[in-house]
């Protein structure tokens, strides 16, 4: 039973569910820890590590993109708190962010002849890109958007700039209780992906690959290098639980969270 989804986005970033609203889509799932981890910003609405809202435990996290010799790959901080390092970094991030939206929508405007409406604000990502595809005259829906457009590689796709591996996992270190590497199976190299957790404090054991996975890799990757176990849904709508820890795995990572401060 998952009692702590521990991978949630919101309207902060490229969720649809707004703060607000998380505890009641918790309650609907039968989940009582959610994890708020959007893309490269701390909440505004969360001040503490850990808030207590309509009967859920709501974890201040994040979700940082990096760069690493494995490749772009993202890491979680739980517990964060605010720090003037982190901060300055998700500044930049945010202001990368925008040019980058504002060069895709750009170039997906010359691709198919069409107009978007894109909010070229903080917390902008492909989804708003793909979500604004979607709603225009242009022949593709959503995923359409990702597989013909905008997609890695796509001939409408911009990269962005991110920082290395070494420096996200220090801003987070020094700003958050436990740093954990998030989905290892989704890289294009796993393996190279895992042997980066000897730098870590845990790794996404759980998670909703859509397809059988095998994770003996990720067990070896605990077992190695001490790691806690972190899980969750990756919603990025009002969906939750659909992974996650049970209640031995949110204690340990709990305890672990707190021991880290």
């Amino acid at each position: 039973m998952v009692v702590a989804d521990l991978h949630v986005h919101t309207t902060n970033s490229d969720g649809t569910l707004p703060l607000a609203a998380v505890p009641g889509a918790a309650r609907e799932a039968g989940v009582r820890v959610v994890g708020i981890t959007d893309h490269d910003r701390l909440h505004p609405d969360l001040r503490t590590p850990v808030a207590h809202v309509g009967g859920v435990t709501l974890v201040h996290g994040i979700e940082l993109r990096v760069e690493s010799d494995a490749g772009a790959v993202d890491l979680l901080g739980y517990g964060a708190r605010r720090t003037d390092a982190l901060a300055a970094e998700l500044e930049r991030l945010q202001r990368d962010r925008i040019e980058r939206a504002r060069r895709m929508v750009e170039r997906v405007e010359a691709e198919t002849g069409v107009s978007l409406d894109v909010s070229f604000e903080p917390g902008v990502g492909r989804p708003h890109v793909a979500r604004a595809v979607a709603e225009s005259d242009a022949p593709y829906d959503v995923q359409g958007a990702f597989d013909h457009l905008i997609g890695d590689g796509g001939p409408c796709y911009v990269p962005r700039d991110v920082p290395s591996f070494e420096r996200g996992a220090a801003l987070l270190d020094d700003a958050c209780g436990l740093v954990s590497l998030a989905h290892p199976l989704r890289y294009d190299d796993p393996e190279a992906a895992l042997a980066l957790t000897a730098g870590l404090d845990g790794v996404e054991y759980h998670y909703p690959y859509g397809r059988v996975v095998d994770l003996r890799p990720v067990e070896r990757a605990v077992d190695e290098h001490g790691l806690v176990v972190t899980g969750g849904s990756d919603a990025h709508d009002r969906t939750l639980g659909r992974a996650g820890l049970d209640r031995d795995e949110y204690r340990l990572f709990r305890n672990r969270v707190r021991l880290g401060r």
